[in-house]
């Protein structure tokens, strides 16, 4: 028995309804910026990795309000050594796991020191903004200006302890070897405290434990917004910041030549599925591009750098190439993967 054609018509409408809402179902089933994903923070609580995914969460929320919030999941171990390596070899990853990176993250993998390694050992997907270094003290420091802590540090390098995140050769130490040498020094007379991550640093400069934190904006300022009494001598930009720190004076204004932008992105594994990789650029790319994504971004203490695909991978190849250089000049020790 034939079906009525008004019966008939109906059914086809309805199919005609139903099939795009099938079709974008089948789609978001197969994307993973649709679905339940892990931000890993390659470090303590408090420090930039953490600020990375915490911005990484909300912008990703603002483009796709139906997914669940990226979870946030915590990994130390060498300020995003361990993080790596488990994701290179296979132990990590997957098209649902991202993980936080930093110009430091570049650091290390260009002196080997992330294991045997190469940087396509990943896949890069987008950089979310950059920050930039600064040097700073506690509140009660005798070191007022940038100035101050030169003169000491011309005295006796040994007697100022600085503390930040990660070991020798680490952006934060590479930070403070700069310093040291601006004032005429060996960087390699200099006292460096190591911890695991931003967060533990400025604890530590808080009780008074280390002198220097030279660690970045964004954190320092999170910090100094909850409470704490920490004072910026400088920031280590090209040109001031605005927002909170516009009062804040670079190092070139004080007559040092010492500039250290760090930029913030995530990678994913790079056995992933090329379509995988292609949905979480697309949305990165989108979540750039959103209105609202340059005033969350700045909630974040970050500043404009968006890259992603083959740019990105460019970026990531001339900075560890520039990093190489820069261990060279420092006469740190290299590792070849």
């Amino acid at each position: 028995m034939s079906t009525p054609p008004t019966r008939r018509h109906a059914l086809r409408a309805l199919c005609a309804l139903l099939m795009p809402f099938s079709v974008r179902a089948m789609a978001a089933a197969n994307d993973p910026s649709e679905n339940a994903a892990d931000c890993v923070i390659p470090a303590k609580a408090g420090g930039g990795f953490a600020l990375t995914c915490a911005l990484a969460r909300d912008a990703l929320q603002a483009v796709r309000p139906a997914r669940p919030p990226l979870t946030q999941r915590y990994l130390p171990g060498g300020i995003g050594a361990v993080a790596f390596d488990r994701v290179a070899t296979g132990k990590l990853g997957g098209p649902g796991t991202l993980v936080a990176f930093s110009s430091g993250s570049l650091l290390n993998l260009a002196q080997g020191r992330f294991g045997p390694h190469s940087p396509s050992a990943v896949r890069w997907i987008a950089t979310l903004g950059t920050d930039y270094g600064v040097i700073a003290v506690h509140r009660d420091s005798p070191y007022k200006r940038l100035q101050d802590l030169l003169a000491a540090l011309r005295q006796d390098p040994s007697r100022i302890a600085f503390g930040a995140g990660g070991t020798v050769g680490s952006q934060d130490w590479v930070k403070a070897a700069l310093l040291v040498r601006a004032a005429g020094r060996d960087h390699k007379a200099m006292r460096f405290v190591s911890f695991e991550g931003g967060g533990d640093a400025l604890s530590a400069l808080q009780g008074k434990h280390v002198d220097v934190f030279p660690g970045d904006a964004a954190e320092a300022q999170q910090a100094i917004a909850g409470g704490a009494a920490v004072r910026l001598l400088a920031v280590l930009s090209e040109n001031r910041l605005g927002g909170a720190l516009t009062g804040v004076p670079t190092a070139r204004e004080q007559g040092i030549d010492l500039v250290w932008p760090t930029v913030r992105g995530l990678y994913l594994s790079s056995d992933v599925p090329e379509a995988a990789v292609r949905a979480w650029t697309t949305a990165w790319r989108e979540a750039s591009a959103a209105p609202g994504y340059a005033a969350l971004r700045e909630r974040h203490g970050l500043y404009p750098f968006d890259l992603t695909g083959p740019a990105l991978d460019d970026y990531v190849q001339a900075q560890i190439k520039t990093y190489r250089q820069l261990a060279d000049k420092l006469g740190l020790r290299r590792w070849h993967p």
